[in-house]
């Protein structure tokens, strides 16, 4: 019998955590966080928190359920923080427990232990192909197929367990024009289906939008026709964007080359995730620079005031997050910016209460100093109805559990679900954070 232990990110978008047990034995998949419950208490640093008072904020999962139970790997599906930001917190409850994944999440991971002030976090860390099979246990073993989505290197997690395959899809979309070459491998989605996925463990954050989400090619396709049109007479030309998203940010330097202005990358997120992906090759950072010290972001931003037209800046702040460069540009704060400006918003607001306030007050204090705003220069990196309803026709799995989402995002995925010929309480699984779906 395999049992789904829904650990957390099963009410909420965020702090993702599953456990996959069989015989005894558990593979964890994720251990995220979730930012807006540590952003509403102020003063709050992660690092500096003991796990305890973590989990009373609901910033990251309580995995007492599966805390003694023999849990013989750790794996991430990709580098996000809703995936791996609690790895510090919650790998010590599973001391010398192997953690793997792809070589860009494996090195967040460990820059997020290396940041950690409370706890040492002694867990081996592998970086493991796309591909590669891992045997964990005898009865266990763990796979990383190639995915999509807005992070290099995403994986979908496979658990082969001798009752059959266990695949938790992480983040992802079917993006088959992606501008940097990444590609769905298809070929090992359809093999898997056909020998036999016991249980698909599938996010569901915009399943209910009744469509295929976009290629990245799509975003690319939108920065430059905005961007490099003969009517454009910007003065100060500013975009924020996610800070992993390097397909996104190479698309922005590339555009910024092509206009003959300098990509400057400022904040300090950003100069994390462009320096690991330029030590893997992942980005091409001609013609930029990116800074992340405060001296260095103040007298970068001093430069680029006085000479507005010959730079892009890109910079964090598309959510309104306190702290963050366009947050404290809008507060006036580093730059002067206002009717000279154009901020381009290529990012979407993460759906919940907090990111939706916070943006709003930022757009209003960037109109109320003159700034133009251009927004939705952008695509999703989740997948939409169709996107899912193929994986479903590609695996035929035996059961889906819904994931990664608040319980509404659950439920559609499970009408889909029955769409496709599943029915709920049957085969189809809909739980909470901290139950367990046992599955015979």
């Amino acid at each position: 019998m395999i049992k789904i232990h829904t650990v957390s990110g099963y009410e909420e978008v965020g702090k993702n955590m599953t456990a996959v047990e069989y015989n005894g034995e558990v593979v964890i998949i994720d251990m995220g966080i979730r930012l807006d419950r540590v952003l509403i208490h102020e003063d709050v640093n992660i690092q500096q928190f003991p796990t305890k008072e973590l989990q009373k904020l609901g910033a990251i999962p309580d995995d007492s359920s599966i805390r003694n139970k023999k849990v013989v790997a750790i794996t991430f599906t990709h580098g996000h923080l809703d995936h791996i930001g609690a790895v510090a917190k919650l790998a010590p409850h599973y001391p010398d427990v192997p953690i793997y994944g792809t070589p860009y999440t494996i090195k967040l991971a460990k820059g997020e232990v290396k940041s950690e002030q409370y706890f040492e976090v002694k867990n081996p860390m592998y970086e493991t192909e796309y591909g590669e099979i891992v045997q964990v246990s005898e009865n266990l073993a763990i796979e990383f197929v190639q995915i999509t989505h807005s992070i290099p290197q995403s994986a979908m997690v496979v658990v082969h367990t001798p009752e059959g395959a266990v695949v938790h899809t992480g983040d992802f979309k079917f993006d088959n024009n992606n501008p940097l070459g990444e590609r769905p491998d298809y070929k090992r989605l359809k093999e898997l289906g056909k020998e036999g996925v016991k249980v698909l463990i599938a996010e569901s954050t915009r399943v209910a939008e009744p469509t295929k989400t976009p290629s990245e090619a799509v975003a690319q396709m939108l920065l430059e026709d905005f961007f490099l049109y003969e009517g454009m007479e910007a003065d100060g030309l500013i975009a924020t964007t996610f800070a992993s998203h390097i397909s996104r940010l190479q698309e922005l330097i590339w555009i910024a080359n092509k206009m003959g202005r300098q990509a400057v990358l400022v904040g300090r997120s950003l100069a994390k995730y462009t320096g690991i992906a330029k030590q893997l090759g992942l980005i091409k950072m001609k013609g930029a620079k990116a800074v992340r010290s405060p001296n260095a972001v103040r007298k970068v931003l001093k430069e680029v005031s006085q000479a507005r037209e010959n730079y892009l800046l890109i910079v964090t702040g598309h959510q309104g997050e306190p702290g963050a460069v366009l947050t404290r540009m809008a507060n006036g704060e580093l730059y002067d910016i206002g009717k000279r400006d154009t901020v381009v918003f290529s990012a979407g607001t993460i759906p919940n209460p907090l990111n939706r306030a916070q943006r709003y007050v930022l757009e209003t204090k960037l109109k109320m100093k003159g700034v133009r705003m251009i927004k939705d220069l952008h695509v999703s990196g989740h997948a939409s109805r169709e996107d899912h309803r193929y994986l479903i026709r590609m695996l035929n799995p035996e059961n889906i559990v819904p994931a990664h989402g608040e319980f509404r995002m659950l439920t559609h995925y499970a009408e889909l679900a029955e769409e496709e010929g599943y029915l709920i309480g049957r085969d189809v699984f809909v739980s909470r954070n901290g139950y367990m779906v046992e599955i015979r």
